[in-house]
């Protein structure tokens, strides 16, 4: 069985690309366009890997990769945050979250599929 991915990501360029990338490497895919989308799209069926943005409406990445670390049930879900919010405190918030990783906007599509390679390889 494949893996599963949830982008979640309110700029629709980037979720299309993304979605063809992960489809295309084998990986099944779920879209959420806001946090709130989000954190209800995992209870309901949590995934392997989840791709987040940190500025999302509702309820931003940073609370929705807050909210996978403390539910007992979601530990095994890999985190990686993929947004604008470049600075050295926004990353080093994500990962002090529980992040997985932490990459940057504009991204390499490659690197990016080796870090969702990795993560996924170790879960």
């Amino acid at each position: 069985m494949s893996k599963s991915v949830l982008i979640v990501d309110d700029e629709p360029n980037i979720v299309v690309s993304l979605e063809f990338l992960l489809e295309q490497a084998g990986y099944q895919v779920r879209i959420a366009h806001d946090g709130q989308e989000a954190w209800e799209a995992i209870e309901r069926q949590p995934p392997d890997l989840v791709l987040l943005d940190v500025m999302l409406p509702r309820l931003s990445g940073f609370d929705v990769c807050q909210k996978i670390r403390e539910h007992p049930d979601l530990q095994r879900v890999r985190v990686v945050m993929l947004t604008a919010k470049g600075r050295e405190v926004e990353v080093s918030k994500g990962l002090a979250l529980g992040a997985d990783a932490y990459i940057s906007k504009p991204f390499s599509t490659q690197d990016l599929l080796a870090q969702v390679r990795t993560l996924l390889a170790d879960a």
